[in-house]
């Protein structure tokens, strides 16, 4: 079977499982069930069971992985709807994420200090709050495993969308401005995703303070390794 089949089939399997984990989603409204996690878990059951190993999935997974960019240029839209919004609270745009990129780079490697991972580990967690292709440059620049900072970085990003409503609401946040830079800055593109459940302003808020976190993450991660290696 060629190339090209196999791919259209994975691609074909994954929108298969998307919709429908789509469509439930809506219904029910359980984080657990963000049809990000769930497409993501059904896939990888799909793949062991049948023993079709991954590189054959990326055959077409690939081709979805590259719509990433155009999909991330496309926030612009809401961004330009609501660029009065972004303008009236920049600065707790920039200062939440600047803030919330420290206390991630600091307390993730703190942890994995304290829990005695090795220097390649922590290097490749420090930039687990930073969107997945800004994280896996950073961490090759600066000696980290890349394939390490892309669990990491999924990690956090699936913890920060369940998590991450759960404890603002807890906190008392009522903003949906707070709630979109705060899963912005923590959980990266699917925090975005999940703020569109909180109207426009939210998502474009999400996205400048995803961009600030990674601009600010590439400044700091080397700062961050030498102080702590020198």
């Amino acid at each position: 079977m060629s190339a090209f089949i196999l791919g259209i089939g994975m691609i074909a399997l994954t929108i298969a499982v998307y919709i429908p984990a789509t469509r439930l989603y809506k219904r029910l409204k359980w984080p657990i069930l963000m049809p990000v996690l769930t497409t993501t878990a059904i896939l990888i059951l799909i793949l062991v069971i049948s023993g079709i190993k991954l590189d054959t999935y990326m055959l077409g997974g690939k081709w979805i992985q590259e719509l990433l960019g155009p999909a991330v240029v496309s926030l612009a839209f809401p961004l330009s709807r609501h660029l009065h919004v972004l303008k009236q609270n920049i600065i707790p745009i920039v200062g939440g994420t600047i803030g919330g990129s420290i206390t991630g780079i600091a307390t993730g490697a703190l942890i994995a200090i304290l829990l005695g991972y090795p220097q390649e580990m922590v290097i490749a967690l420090l930039p687990k709050s930073v969107t997945t292709p800004v994280a896996i440059q950073l961490a090759n620049q600066v000696g980290g495993n890349a394939s390490f900072t892309s669990l990491f970085v999924m990690i956090a990003g699936f913890s920060g969308i369940l998590l991450g409503p759960m404890l603002l609401k807890w906190a008392k946040v009522r903003s949906k401005h707070a709630y979109g830079i705060g899963l912005g800055s923590a959980s990266h593109a699917l925090g975005m995703a999940r703020s569109f459940e909180y109207g426009e302003n939210a998502v474009a808020l999400s996205s400048v303070s995803m961009i600030v976190s990674a601009i600010a993450g590439s400044i700091m991660l080397p700062l961050w390794v030498w102080i702590i290696y020198g």
